[in-house]
């Protein structure tokens, strides 16, 4: 075998295991985005299951908001719907109606004594709180593995690759301009 073929069969060699070393690399990069979303969409399920907790124990007060009540079980429905669908911007939407939602519960629990003292409205708020904030702290670790994977995508030669083999760019959990204008309030409010 001539020095030329050596060389040539080396670069090729060469060549294959820079491809496999990429294409690993980017279904590493495609799991932990997935692996997100489901630590997001469990968070989501539970508090799927408490929201109608909280709903039924502001029912019982008659003079409680009934259309915020309705604005929040409304928006747990789309959340549930884009969540099974998997449509991201849909449910970020979703989640901005439903934060709101759940802020003017808590805000309108002010004006009811009964309400704020019973055991369990505060142990639902509680949790709910807990929920949210555990879903923000999954929405960032999400968002920055999928700005990862789709940056690594589009990077050459690595898009060469993820060309090949159908890599797709994955949307951002973004926030809705309502949710975002009802956390500078909230920011406001706790400086």
């Amino acid at each position: 075998m001539s020095v030329t073929t050596a060389v040539f069969f080396g670069f090729i060699v060469i060549a294959l295991l820079y491809g496999v070393v990429v294409y690993n690399g980017l279904v590493q990069l495609k799991h932990n985005v997935a692996k997100a979303w489901a630590n997001i969409d469990v968070l989501l399920k539970q508090r799927h299951d408490e929201l109608p907790k909280l709903v039924e124990v502001c029912r019982q007060y008659k003079q409680f908001e009934q259309e915020t009540l309705a604005r929040v079980t409304e928006a747990r429905a789309r959340v549930s719907s884009a969540r099974e669908k998997h449509d991201i911007a849909a449910l970020g939407a979703a989640e901005g109606m439903l934060r709101m939602g759940l802020g003017q519960i808590f805000a309108v629990a002010e004006a009811y004594p009964e309400l704020k003292a019973n055991e369990h409205f505060m142990q639902l708020q509680t949790r709910i709180t807990a929920l949210e904030n555990a879903i923000a702290d999954r929405r960032e670790l999400y968002n920055e593995s999928v700005n990862v994977h789709n940056v690594r995508i589009e990077q050459f030669p690595d898009l060469l690759i993820a060309r090949l083999f159908q890599f797709i760019a994955q949307p951002l959990l973004e926030f809705s301009s309502a949710e975002k204008a009802d956390l500078d309030m909230k920011a406001l409010f706790s400086a």
